[in-house]
């Protein structure tokens, strides 16, 4: 399988970390991690950029991050017009920042930098698949 399963519109249906679905198949979100230099990556690359070694491995981001900025979208760009308004937000995993959206059931008021939170396996009506994040 190819990325065509992730998201609501996938701009690639191949990619060298296509594993990243099937985790996400299996109710994890992944980041990549660097054998040779442990630095990590998300989203995950099939390659490290600090050491450029290709050998990295897949890990699931566990536990409970710390929301570190985020922004509500009123205007989307074409494919997402129905998905207004949303919030994007980046969110910090023991040093790892993961961009993503956040969860509707999550009350705008609510939302604040330090908010607790983690990440979530969405599969949406048509079967697509992503990640957002929820309260902690």
């Amino acid at each position: 399988m190819g990325f065509e399963k992730f998201g609501r519109i996938s701009f690639t249906a191949q990619t060298k970390v296509a594993a990243f679905v099937d985790h996400l198949e299996r109710g994890e979100v992944v980041a990549s991690r660097c054998t040779q230099c442990g630095a990590r990556y998300f989203p995950p690359r099939a390659d490290c950029y600090r050491c450029l070694s290709d050998k990295v491995v897949l890990e699931p981001i566990q536990g409970t991050g710390r929301l570190v900025s985020f922004t509500t979208a009123n205007y989307a760009p074409t494919g997402f017009e129905a998905d207004v308004p949303y919030t994007l937000a980046m969110a910090e995993f023991d040093g790892l920042k993961v961009f993503g959206r956040m969860s509707k059931e999550v009350p705008e008021q609510e939302l604040a930098v330090g908010l607790p939170v983690r990440l979530k396996v969405v599969r949406m009506p048509d079967g697509q698949l992503s990640y957002e994040f929820v309260k902690a």
